[in-house]
């Protein structure tokens, strides 16, 4: 290891720390001695501070960056300075620590960086477990992930809803030094308000009518692994506050705890939603924003790369055929070709879903166009809704209108109706009665 630091008692607390860890470190005061060291002999972490006499952290991190790509370089931060530790990692840095600097988050960086897979592991996995696809979009995405994955940095993952940003965040995990540990998911939308503290930070014991016994929450589920938050645009504004302070400081308090604990978890986010002008219109904290959005990540909606919607459709209908257990249908030509040009506004969710219908109803070996049920592409395209059947009245074609709408929302937000109603501008009350008044209950 090799430890930047101006001050001798902190290089001398880094070096003890990380020699009881096993771990040989070399120690310079000034960026041009961490230079010289840099070029006799190889590291496998750099720890520096942001202060140096003859220059900056920020400096050697680019300087590594450049000429020493394979070596993760971590920073040391002055309390409160979250600016210099976005700056940081958005330089290339793996990972900060605050100061004062607590041994507990030192020996867990330095634990994952042992933990990094090689360049060559990573892209081994990264072939058995990756985004299908061969377009100039899908591959850049994938060069994103892989890129990501060696990094502790937030990353904001942006995209059209069912574009696939749950499976990215999965692989960044999967490809990344914390792959042993939990991945805990959370739709942020789905919780309501008054439990969403008590579910992020946990709860002691008492703490509340009804809080029996001590809980953790998705913060501690997720210790030394990653949490991922979907749809953070839905957090309210009070939420966001508590979430960046979780984030800066790398420390949690329990519901009713009179103490904060130390929490290890790398952040990852997502949303179909713009986040950026949800900053400028004030429903989001651009502070907030500023910490999630260290590294974006742009999923690409399936019509920016239609060439490889016959090789994701093959895909996906031998895994449904195998976890059904049926035979392997063929898609015909004519099929492939009408899926090619359906313009798929709910992408491979939407794409998956048609699959998964028409495998469960066709009756044959092979899936024609009829087969897919699509719908007309002039209402697709125009966004409106298509025609009333030909005798229809008024009010059953608002009742298929209003159905249609009801079930996407639905399957957007996994089937949980608080989510549903608040995607679709109702109470939840209103939502039940409609769905009970259309017959979707059953």
């Amino acid at each position: 290891m090799l430890v930047v630091d101006d001050e001798d008692d902190i290089r001398e607390l880094l070096d003890m720390t990380l020699s009881r860890m096993g771990l040989d470190a070399d120690c310079a005061a000034n960026v041009a001695e961490a230079r010289r060291l840099l070029a006799e002999r190889t590291y496998e972490l750099c720890l520096t501070d942001m202060r140096l006499p003859d220059g900056d952290g920020l400096e050697l991190v680019r300087f590594i960056g450049e000429q020493c790509r394979d070596l993760p370089v971590a920073v040391i931060t002055a309390h409160g300075s979250m600016e210099n530790a976005v700056s940081a990692l958005k330089a290339g840095a793996f990972d900060y620590v605050p100061k004062p600097v607590s041994l507990e988050q030192l020996r867990a960086l330095v634990k994952s960086v042992l933990n990094l897979p090689s360049r060559d592991a990573g892209r081994t996995e990264a072939a058995e477990r990756t985004l299908l696809g061969e377009s100039q979009a899908i591959r850049q995405a994938r060069s994103m992930i892989e890129k990501v994955a060696r990094s502790q940095a937030p990353v904001y993952i942006s995209g059209e809803s069912g574009s696939g940003k749950e499976l990215a965040a999965r692989l960044i995990h999967e490809l990344g030094a914390r792959r042993g540990q939990a991945f805990v998911a959370v739709n942020c939308g789905a919780i309501p308000e008054n439990l969403m503290e008590s579910e992020f930070f946990g709860y002691r014991k008492g703490a509340f009518t009804g809080a029996d016994n001590d809980r953790e929450g998705f913060f501690q589920a997720a210790h030394g692994g990653t949490l991922f938050l979907d749809e953070v645009a839905d957090l309210p504004l009070t939420m966001q506050v508590k979430l960046l302070r979780a984030i800066q400081e790398k420390r949690v308090r329990k519901v009713g705890a009179p103490a904060e604990d130390p929490v290890d978890v790398r952040i990852i986010s997502a949303t179909h939603q713009n986040l950026k002008a949800l900053v400028a219109a004030g429903r989001f904290r651009q502070d907030l924003f500023y910490r999630l959005d260290v590294i974006e990540l742009n999923m690409p909606s399936l019509h920016e790369c239609r060439e490889d919607i016959p090789l994701l459709a093959e895909s996906i209908l031998a895994r449904l055929a195998r976890e059904a257990g049926l035979p392997l249908p063929r898609l015909t030509g004519a099929a492939l070709k009408a899926l090619g040009e359906y313009p798929f506004p709910g992408n491979v969710r939407e794409l998956e879903n048609i699959l998964e219908r028409t495998l469960a109803l066709i009756g044959g070996s092979e899936i024609g166009v009829e087969d897919l049920h699509l719908a007309p592409l002039a209402h697709m395209e125009s966004g409106v809704a298509a025609p009333a059947e030909a005798g229809a009245s008024l009010q059953d074609h608002l009742d298929r209108v209003e159905k249609q709408a009801i079930l996407e929302a639905l399957q957007k937000t996994r089937f949980n109706r608080t989510a549903a109603a608040k995607l679709l501008g109702v109470t939840f009350r209103s939502l039940r009665y409609r769905m009970e008044r259309l017959g979707l209950n059953e």
